[in-house]
């Protein structure tokens, strides 16, 4: 096995019950967990390839998520530990969403246009961030995850079963693949 495999966490795939359960805040017994799990989490995500990643994703129910836009190409990794949302706009964006824990399942959500969130970063040191765009969509998935929130959960149940089983249907054809 290469050391980059090594590396690699795997990503948990819906309906796997570890990405329905509340994580837990990060505490200061975390720190050597969570310098050995971030640079993996980066390296799992850009390699799925994805934009974001949470703890609860690879199994880590700890309050964490990572996200990089990769803004003209070049890395801009954002570190997210115990995050929490200060404000949020009234006004709505609707954008496609799509999650590693959903692989090729996309929908379209609808989100706060802006966020205002509040979080330790890598040195555990206080950040304030308003985010917009992309970014503010990217930070509240994220942190829907944090609260055991899939994307789907913001759709009609009509819509969200639809998606479930579409996957739930790739993920049959995927292991008869592997195993044939």
């Amino acid at each position: 096995m290469t050391e980059l495999a090594a590396d690699l966490l795997p990503i948990l795939i819906a309906p796997n019950p570890a990405l329905k359960m509340r994580a837990r805040a990060v505490g200061r017994g975390d720190d050597a967990q969570i310098r050995e799990l971030l640079p993996r989490m980066f390296t799992s995500m850009y390699r799925a390839p994805g934009i974001g990643l949470a703890a609860p994703q690879v199994g880590v129910g700890l309050r964490l998520a990572i996200i990089d836009l990769m803004k003209d190409e070049k890395s801009h990794p954002l570190v997210l530990i115990n995050p929490e949302l200060v404000a949020a706009s009234e006004e709505l964006a609707t954008r496609e969403e799509g999650c590693l824990s959903l692989p090729n399942q996309f929908a379209e959500i609808t989100r706060p246009a802006r966020v205002k969130v509040r979080y330790l970063d890598q040195q555990g040191v206080r950040q304030e961030i308003d985010a917009e765009g992309l970014l503010s969509a990217c930070i509240q998935h994220e942190m829907d995850h944090l609260e055991g929130i899939l994307f789907v959960d913001h759709l009609s149940s009509l819509k969200r079963n639809m998606i479930l089983r579409r996957l739930a249907k790739e993920q049959r054809q995927k292991k008869d693949s592997d195993n044939g």
